[in-house]
């Protein structure tokens, strides 16, 4: 009798299973791009509807920052908020439909480890984020006509923004149990802090203590970094928002490795 053959284990490199999380990390970017009319195309047409209704509603009104015209100030934060919005929303969405329809073995019973797993939704998280974004930045360009001032900037905050932003979807995915606790997350957590970072005014033209505490939402240093890199101006310190941007991903990202470690909510 002819022994049984085993299955070729898995290609590794550095103790990464690299095939397994190439494929986890395609299965997320083909499933939101399945439905790209749904999940990229219809975020850049809510960007727009943002851009014309604000720009038309402010027009003639004092400049946000001096010698910086409305439409060039908004339309940078407009792109991040797609950003943000989006990389949230993938890995948020792919975790809790896992859960809810059981087929959340599909990626927990092959060989992957807990970094592999963290990798596979985080970057696929991001490259849906990045992806709207480009999409949003060519569409609201007609309308904003801003420039690049420093490449770095736009480069640097628009990935830890995708990834971060990925990875507390992940987080949000895992805790919800159903689309009503995803939607509380999206809608008390995520949408508020997005709009009241300064993406479409001056935080520091808020009267006080308003101000001072939007200083204090991470957010507001990665509309406002991503936005230096198009005009040059910040309103908060540079230094500040790279640095927070950067321990507040890493702590996001270690919360969601142990998560995944620890199987919470996914293997219980």
């Amino acid at each position: 009798m002819t022994a049984p053959v085993s299955p070729p284990a898995p290609r590794t490199y550095n103790g990464l299973n690299w095939e397994g999380l190439k494929t986890l990390y395609l299965k997320e970017v083909r499933r939101f791009w399945k439905v790209g009319a749904q999940t990229v195309f219809a975020p850049v047409v809510t960007t727009l509807l943002y851009m014309m209704v604000f720009v038309v509603a402010v027009q003639g009104a004092r400049q946000p920052i001096p010698g910086v015209d409305f439409a060039v100030f908004v339309g940078p934060g407009l792109i991040m908020m797609a950003i943000l919005n989006n990389a949230f929303a993938n890995a948020s969405s792919s975790l809790i439909q896992a859960k809810i329809m059981g087929t959340a073995t599909d990626f927990l019973t092959p060989p992957l480890s807990p970094l592999e797993l963290l990798l596979g939704f985080g970057l696929g998280a991001a490259t849906r984020g990045l992806l709207v974004g480009l999409a949003t930045a060519i569409c609201v360009w007609p309308f904003s006509r801003f420039g690049i001032e420093h490449l770095w900037a736009v480069v640097y905050f628009s990935l830890i923004a995708s990834l971060l932003l990925g990875l507390m979807g992940v987080l949000a995915g895992v805790w919800s149990e159903k689309f009503d606790h995803l939607a509380v997350v999206q809608n008390f957590v995520v949408m508020p802090m997005t709009f009241l970072s300064g993406t479409f005014y001056a935080v520091d033209a808020l009267p006080e203590p308003f101000a001072t505490i939007s200083h204090y939402n991470p957010f507001f240093y990665l509309i406002d970094g991503f936005r230096y890199g198009f005009i040059g101006q910040a309103e908060g310190v540079l230094v500040i928002g790279v640095i927070s941007s950067f321990v507040l991903t890493v702590i996001v990202g270690w919360a969601a490795y142990e998560v995944f470690r620890r199987g919470w909510r996914l293997k219980s």
